[in-house]
């Protein structure tokens, strides 16, 4: 079984993944079905990732999004139906940048 600092960093790679090719812009993204599908599969390893992140953590950590990361992951898994790549856009441009530094200062 995985541990939290193991998974913390599973959740910093995911992050890198994703930023190697959201760094083409919102445009490329909206019109490269591959990328879209890169940065998707990354947020549900992140997900994944934060959903098990012991309670000690989570509670050590208040200010990260722990449940909200998780509900993305479960919607874009269990209602791929609604998933909106605005939306998805918005999460990496606006979201993941502060993420990815409270993981960092956690690791």
């Amino acid at each position: 079984m995985r541990d939290d600092q193991e998974r913390l960093r599973d959740i910093l790679d995911a992050i890198n993944q994703i930023e190697k090719y959201s760094v083409q812009g919102k445009d490329k993204f909206m019109e490269d079905e591959l990328i879209q599908t890169w940065v998707i599969h990354h947020l549900m390893i992140i997900g994944e990732a934060s959903s098990n992140i012991s309670q000690e953590i989570r509670e050590k950590y208040p200010d990260i999004p722990w449940v909200g990361t998780i509900d993305v992951r479960n919607i874009i898994t269990h209602e791929y139906f609604r998933v909106d790549l605005n939306i998805i856009w918005m999460i990496v441009e606006d979201n993941l940048p502060d993420f990815k530094k409270k993981i960092e200062t956690i690791l």
